[in-house]
């Protein structure tokens, strides 16, 4: 046991109303930071029995928040990542025994190794602080439907350099078959994570980022349907996601250096296909 002298404490099971008015047991989430007024502030201030989650334990630092998990079974634990003693990653890595918690880090800086090692390490989510109220509410609900989601439906074992490559290819999926209106935040809500999150994930795992990747799928769609000389350009454009079917022709020139017209007119001589040019 490390004692460090600091305060820790255990709040009392709490119970929500389902929709026949029976009570159920609600997830456990512990919440582990040193800053005393941030560690009750999200604690006490935001309404998580709303979301369906309990605070089981708040803690300030590693060393009790582990003691805790030796005995009590949690589903999310949240936690600052600099702290004195025993800061989030070393926390996440004494974890590595509790593979089925969910995990949630905040920290005052945007770090790219920090944001490299929370993939690492498969952290649900990462906010920045001061955390905002709908942040914090879209990452629980999200956790909250990939709970109900491991609940009723059990998942297969997913190894930690697997499960981001799924969440990519889940995402590719979803863009391959809803090119025309695919956004970040439909993606983010097909593989219950938040929007933000995601966003990081997918450019650092595909090395390009969501609004790259759909442009490029679009654009390749609107290749295929250039070779055929019975659509129309305003077809095509519409059939790819633009209403306008100018935007369609200036986002096609910029990435392929040439409009629609030229690249047909090329197709049909015979020439070979275009390359997109970076900007």
């Amino acid at each position: 046991m490390h004692n460090s002298g600091r305060r820790y404490f255990f709040l009392r099971p709490a119970f929500s109303r389902d929709g026949s008015g029976k009570d159920r047991a609600m997830y456990k989430l512990i919440i582990v930071d040193d800053e005393e007024r941030i560690l009750d502030g999200i604690a006490n201030l935001f309404p998580w029995e709303n979301i369906g989650f309990e605070v089981a334990g708040i803690f300030s630092n590693g060393w009790r928040a582990l003691d805790y998990l030796k005995d009590h079974p949690v589903h999310v634990v949240m936690s600052d990542i600099k702290m004195p003693e025993m800061d989030g990653f070393t926390l996440i890595r004494q974890m590595e025994r509790y593979p089925k918690v969910k995990i949630v880090l905040f920290s005052s800086y945007q770090n790219y190794e920090y944001f490299r090692s929370a993939i690492k390490y498969q952290v649900a989510d990462y906010l920045l602080k001061p955390i905002k109220y709908a942040e914090l509410l879209n990452c629980f609900s999200d956790i909250r439907k990939s709970l109900d989601a491991e609940k009723s439906v059990q998942a297969p074992a997913v190894g930690s350099n697997g499960y981001y490559d799924k969440v990519v290819s889940a995402v590719k999926e979803y863009v391959a078959g809803h090119f025309q209106n695919a956004t970040l935040d439909q993606a983010a809500m097909r593989v219950s994570l938040s929007s933000s999150y995601l966003s990081k994930i997918f450019k650092e795992c595909a090395g390009i980022s969501f609004s790259e990747y759909l442009m490029k799928v679009r654009m390749e769609k609107a290749c295929e349907y250039l070779e055929d000389i019975h659509y129309k350009s305003y077809e095509i454009a519409d059939a790819v996601g633009y209403d306008n079917p100018k935007n369609f022709s200036r986002a096609f020139r910029t990435y392929y250096k040439m409009s629609p017209t030229e690249y047909r007119n090329k197709r049909q001589r015979g020439e070979g296909n275009p390359t997109h040019h970076a900007q």
